[in-house]
């Protein structure tokens, strides 16, 4: 009987793909927690995230990475630079599509098909969705469109179906190497940044058009009790009209803000949540570099 333990396996596993094709919902799946925020409209997610899951003889750090997009302005290319970046030291790429993508070639799929020491699982998201032949229809481009793909794995990462063979498929790729982070570590990000991201979650999901796009959230304070959190946060948005329609009528529309982010930050901490928001203007802030820099763009 052959009683050696198994060799421990870690590395980079970089989640990519166009906007609202599930990069979120899967990364969240795949972990069993809810690091990045999920909302129906597209380029929610900014920074280069990282979920550390940890087993006794693996450790996945999988990077929840912004959508792929032609950059418009300087904030774009701070969020593509973290899409390229993450490709660039990945053991394992996760490509995600789903069944309602169009068939364009982008460069980032001849970028990939270069990439031929990386393994690469192209995923065909949101399947329940779709009918049998639609999926088919979908699997055979992709394995015509992309050759050099280890697999391709239809999934719905909303219902976690195929989850469980997409973690063993990982497992069989990564490299033999020890713990990049320590086994107790589920994220590379503070606790305040989640607290931003919560924040600005909701903004995404209670306000329409171009305004989610103009606000950025930052924790100017962040003081942690034995059984209450403390915060100070700012919303910049780019006019002052968009300050208007942040606040709303008497405050209304910011303070629905702040119960639902208090309500979710209370959920995460497990603590209370004592949150306070204020709105400020930071003019074209998405084209300033100094402000990307002061936002950790840069």
């Amino acid at each position: 009987m052959n009683t050696e333990p198994k060799p421990h396996r870690a590395g980079f596993v970089s989640i990519i793909g166009k906007p609202n094709v599930g990069k979120s919902t899967l990364m969240n799946a795949l972990m069993g927690e809810r690091l990045s925020i999920v909302t129906s409209k597209a380029q929610t997610t900014r920074h280069r995230i990282l979920g550390i899951l940890n087993g006794d003889d693996f450790q996945l750090v999988y990077s929840d990475t912004p959508g792929i997009i032609q950059p418009k302005y300087e904030l774009h290319n701070a969020m593509m630079s973290f899409v390229y970046s993450s490709l660039e030291d990945a053991d394992v790429i996760l490509f995600v599509t789903d069944i309602y993508e169009k068939h364009d070639e982008e460069p980032v799929v001849e970028r990939l098909r270069k990439m031929v020491d990386t393994p690469i699982l192209l995923l065909v998201n949101k399947i329940d969705q779709a009918d049998q032949a639609s999926v088919e229809e979908k699997v055979a481009y992709w394995q015509e469109h992309l050759p050099n793909a280890a697999r391709v794995l239809p999934i719905s990462a909303l219902e976690k179906f195929g989850t469980g063979e997409l973690l063993d498929l990982v497992l069989e790729k990564l490299p033999v190497h020890p713990p990049y982070y320590p086994k107790d570590e589920l994220t590379d990000k503070p606790e305040r940044f989640f607290a931003a991201e919560m924040i600005r979650e909701k903004i995404f999901k209670l306000y329409k058009k171009e305004v989610p796009y103009s606000c950025e959230v930052a924790i100017e304070e962040f003081k942690e009790d034995d059984d209450i959190i403390r915060m100070r946060s700012i919303i910049y948005v780019e006019r002052p009209s968009q300050k208007g329609i942040i606040i709303g009528q008497q405050g209304a529309a910011l303070k629905k803000v702040g119960t639902w982010a208090r309500e979710e930050m209370e959920k995460f901490f497990q603590k209370k949540v004592f949150l306070e928001i204020h709105v400020k203007v930071n003019e074209n802030w998405r084209t300033d570099p100094k402000a990307l820099s002061r936002f950790g763009y840069q």
